[in-house]
């Protein structure tokens, strides 16, 4: 019999690790990893500036490295191509305006809008560290 590894986390490099870290917490309602939370107030973050994870209970964890000469992707234009993406759906045309609405306020930054799609509503869009990633109805 035949074994696969299984996906653990996907990695986003990132030159603001904690940043891009609670950006995906507030947008997906996910969890730090035990240790990863932020520190209290005043106190330095050196998980922060190093590696962080989000838990995931229905799949792969989110997980986010810091890269001082991360180069934020371009897409649609491909100058600097996009790399990887994340999808991610809701269940309405109501949800997904909702969330358009939610990922501007988490400092999201709208890419590409198809949400008049009759077939398969969707809008890209870029999070803080300038990662493509897709809301669409499914």
């Amino acid at each position: 019999m035949t074994t696969y590894p299984t996906i653990a986390s996907v990695v986003l490099d990132t030159r603001d690790a904690r940043g891009l870290a609670e950006f995906y917490r507030q947008l997906l309602g996910l969890e730090y990893r035990p240790g990863d939370e932020p520190p209290p107030p005043g106190e330095p973050d050196e998980k922060g500036r190093d590696w962080l994870v989000l838990r995931n209970p229905g799949g792969a964890q989110l997980a986010f490295q810091q890269e001082d000469e991360q180069v934020e992707p371009t897409w649609p234009d491909q100058t600097v191509p996009q790399q990887l993406h994340l999808d991610t759906v809701v269940g309405s045309k109501d949800e997904l305006d909702a969330q358009h609405e939610r990922v501007l306020a988490l400092g999201g930054r709208l890419r590409f809008d198809r949400s008049d799609d009759p077939d398969e509503p969707l809008r890209v869009y870029a999070d803080p560290s300038g990662h493509p990633f897709c809301i669409f109805v499914a």
